[in-house]
Parts: structure tokens; sequence; C-alpha cells
């Protein structure tokens, strides 16, 4: 026998009249709003059923879609993110929140085209992201992916000294807004060339997190 979990205590008197599509819509937003990362769709279904949703949690795109509804023309948006969603700030209201928020860590030029080399051509292995890049892949650079979360060990490759394959983890799709790896910019954005002014690649522009 299915166990239920606790359901609403008492609702305000604004949401009394919900009817239970309008109910499982509240629901699904306040777990994004309570959650500390994206929420997958197997917490919203469980979430629901728990609720006693039924119909809701065979449709939980539907409710997704009714949540997105609610907060069109608002400064936050839900998004797609690492296989989940989430409750992000609009990108238009960037700039003028950046003198005023803590930003991420910003990642180095090194770094990031480390980093893009790993994420088009994962699972590769040191060497190869060498060669591809052209310089040696500083230690320090490798300990800054791994203190950051953003690439883990695939296993090893098999070939003599079986080296270890480098691949990106979710932390990398949240923290670039990615829904998947098939959101990645096409690699002909990413200059790796320097650029006649001596500027730099402009990849940090291209893939910075947001």
């Amino acid at each position: 026998m299915n166990e239920r979990g606790p359901a609403f205590q008492e609702l305000p008197p604004d949401m009394a009249g919900q009817d239970e599509f309008a109910r499982a819509v509240s629901l699904v937003e306040a777990l994004l709003f309570a959650s500390a990362g994206p929420v997958t769709a197997s917490s919203i279904v469980g979430l629901l059923r728990e609720q006693g949703l039924e119909a809701q949690a065979d449709s939980p795109g539907a409710v997704l879609d009714g949540v997105a509804q609610r907060y069109r023309g608002h400064a936050v948006e839900l998004q797609a993110i690492s296989g989940g969603w989430q409750f992000r700030t609009r990108a238009v209201f960037g700039p003028a929140l950046a003198r005023v928020i803590e930003r991420p860590r910003r990642l180095s030029q090194g770094t990031l085209e480390a980093l893009a080399i790993v994420a088009y051509h994962q699972p590769c292995t040191r060497v190869e992201i060498e060669t591809i890049r052209g310089v040696r892949l500083g230690q320090s650079i490798l300990d800054t992916l791994l203190e950051e979360g953003l690439i883990t060990p695939k296993g090893r490759k098999e070939v003599p000294g079986r080296p270890v394959l480098w691949g990106t983890t979710p932390q990398f799709l949240k923290l670039f807004g990615l829904a998947s790896l098939a959101d990645l910019p096409r690699r002909e954005e990413l200059l790796f060339e320097p650029s006649s002014d001596g500027a730099g690649t402009g990849l940090e522009d291209t893939i910075q997190p947001s």
C-alpha cells in the first residue's frame, strides 16, 4: 500500500479555491524555490504522487508549463538546467546586478580553454588536451577544474600507461546554464586564436558563467 506524505495543513485564503492542477503548480513552484539545485522530473512526480495528485503526476511537463506561465513578464524565469529545472534571473538583468552581487570565481583563459576541450572531446586524456591546445596543461589548471567540480575522472584509456580520461560534471552544466551538453555553443563560436589587438581569445566572454 502506498503511503502519502503530509498534505497541506491549511491553504492560505487566496489559494483555498484552487483546483487540483493549480494546487500541483503551487506545489512544484514551492519545491523549486525550496531546492538549492535543479529539480528533477522524478522529484516532481514523487511530490505530486505523495499529495494524491495522480493525474498531474502523470503529466509533469504540463505542470511545469503552468509554473512557467505564472512567471511570464517577471524578472525570473523557469529554465532547464543540468537535467532538471530551476528558477533563474533573466539574462537581461545581469548587467544591472553585476555590481551588487558577488560573481562566481572567474576562470582564467587557459582554464577555460582546457575546460572547453574537455567539454567537446570528452572523455579525453591530459595528453590529448595538451595536443589540442598546443601547450602543456599546468597542474594548477587541472587542480582548479577539479576544485570547482567542473571535471571528473571517467575511467582510464586502454593504452600503455592507462591514462585517466576526463569529462565534465553536472556542476559544469549548472554553472554555465546548460540543460545538457547538446546546448553547448557550436565549436566555431569558440575563438582560440589570439585577437589582433592582443586582447585575448574571446573565449572568456563566450562561455563565462552567467
